[in-house]
């Protein structure tokens, strides 16, 4: 088995040239902003498409770790599997993952800690891929020090069986949650408007009875947002789009969206 896991979609859903790579984030992170708090956000639900789509939407909640730079040093990353279907969640068989800008160390620890619970399990074939995990990882490499990654590929999962792995490695300030999900898919640009409406307003209930319709993500995220209740964690919307005010055209569109989750329960 490869110990570092490949870059996958480099050349096609982010640029493969590092300085592109890096310039393109550092604009988009330009664009959106720097954090006028001190403190980062516990967690983030990001989009997945390629950059060109999403990217400015991503970067809206990324610019929001900056604070956090030197301190956060664990990044739990859970996302849908999209080519190979899986149950549970799979951890990777890979011991990093490498992207042009450089390689992100899987947490070990954190990632045998997960390996006890029964919904985990590992699979390569269901990481080699898949692109909801590894866009994110270049924008946390532009905005992170020091920092290693327990990636999740959730596949056929309840919302309690998430939640029960990302309570475990849930962690104190040095540890956040990114949740990677776009949302309808492939609807007129009125109609995913529509939809993409009602989806914020669940997510900002924190309900997790998320359908597939509305998030490729959905599963993560009804995991997900049954933790940020138990942890009284407040959703932000940052940013609400999609292909069609970005680059693509208005006839057939996919929605993105960025939240950020603050404040409520420390359990360190």
């Amino acid at each position: 088995m490869p110990d570092v896991r490949p870059a996958a979609v480099a050349g096609l859903f982010y640029p493969d040239a590092p300085k592109t790579l890096g310039a393109e984030i550092r604009a988009y992170l330009t664009d959106a902003g720097r954090s006028a708090t001190r403190r980062w956000p516990k967690a983030l639900i990001v989009p997945h498409a390629g950059y060109i789509y999403s990217g400015p939407v991503a970067a809206s909640a990324y610019a929001l770790l900056q604070p956090g730079r030197e301190t956060i040093r664990r990044v739990v990353l859970v996302g849908p599997v999209h080519r190979v279907p899986v149950r549970g969640l799979a951890l990777p068989a890979a011991s990093a993952f490498a992207t042009p800008l450089g390689s992100v160390q899987v947490d070990q620890h954190a990632a045998e800690l997960a390996r006890t619970l029964p919904q985990v399990t590992v699979s390569a074939a269901a990481h080699a891929l898949e692109h909801s995990l590894e866009v994110q990882l270049p924008f946390l490499q532009s905005v992170l020090a020091d920092f290693s990654i327990v990636p999740f590929a959730v596949g056929d999962a309840s919302p309690e069986e998430v939640a029960e792995v990302i309570e475990r490695l849930w962690g104190g300030e040095e540890t956040i949650i990114v949740v990677s999900s776009d949302l309808s898919h492939y609807h007129s640009y009125e109609e995913a408007r529509r939809i993409d409406r009602q989806t914020v307003e669940d997510i900002q209930a924190l309900a997790s009875a998320l359908d597939h319709e509305q998030a490729c993500g959905a599963t993560p995220i009804n995991g997900f947002t049954l933790c940020a209740r138990r942890h009284a964690l407040s959703p932000t919307l940052l940013d609400l789009r999609n292909s069609g005010d970005t680059a693509g055209d208005k006839l057939r569109v996919v929605g993105y969206a960025a939240f950020a989750f603050s404040g409520g329960i420390s359990h360190a």
